[in-house]
């Protein structure tokens, strides 16, 4: 990991108000950093939350993307993989290959969670335009990842695009799944990335939980 491009805001583990809180105080981890013409893209729905006040904070165009994780057979908790609405697909093949998942399964899984992406989709774009990455600095943010399977499906889905640069923007990770993603993106900034992590999303370290959390 080159640590030159990452940033983690506080070293302990933080309890956050709430994931507008979380927003701002990712804009102060980004501070370190200079963007061209960024654009802020959250992942419905705590996410989004969370990059709208980025957005509003560096006066930047707001968009999200929509991976979604796919379920393991008889226990849709545990991702096997995640995918978009454009169909970029991450597989953790570790977790496949021990629990012996037939690949019919993840053809089915992956068609059906893409359908049910798109159909979410069309319900955002109504009143949020997708705005071109091409050329832009693009901030990804979700409210916290615990495998890192939807970040990476999105990640994806962005450099498809032909984006100047690709920042990933965390509240809250395990500190091994931020050093995973940061290989993956052009900076990476969290909040926090304790090593003894206990819950995945920033509503499990949130002191009032919000709405938009999932």
């Amino acid at each position: 990991m080159n640590t030159a491009h990452t940033h983690v805001l506080f070293d302990r583990a933080h309890v956050f108000a709430d994931r507008v809180e979380a927003g701002r105080l990712l804009v102060e981890a980004l501070r370190p950093f200079s963007f061209h013409q960024p654009v802020v893209v959250g992942i419905p729905r705590g996410g989004l939350v969370v990059a709208a006040e980025i957005a509003r904070l560096l006066s930047a165009d707001l968009d999200f993307i929509m991976p979604k994780k796919l379920g393991a057979p008889g226990n849709t908790e545990l991702a096997i993989g995640a995918i978009t609405e454009r169909g970029h697909l991450v597989l953790n093949e570790d977790v496949i290959l021990y629990l012996g998942v037939p690949e019919a399964y993840i053809e089915e899984e992956a068609r059906r969670t893409q359908e049910e992406i798109a159909a979410r989709t069309r319900h955002y774009r109504a009143v949020l335009p997708h705005t071109p990455f091409h050329g832009h600095t693009v901030i990804l943010v979700d409210d916290g990842v615990a495998t890192g399977s939807t970040m990476q499906a999105a990640i994806a889905a962005t450099r498809s695009e032909r984006p100047a640069q690709v920042v990933l923007a965390l509240p809250v990770a395990p500190r091994e799944t931020f050093e995973e993603l940061a290989q993956l993106a052009d900076v990476t900034v969290a909040v926090t990335a304790p090593h003894d992590f206990w819950g995945g999303r920033c509503g499990g370290l949130l002191s009032r939980f919000s709405a938009g959390g999932r």
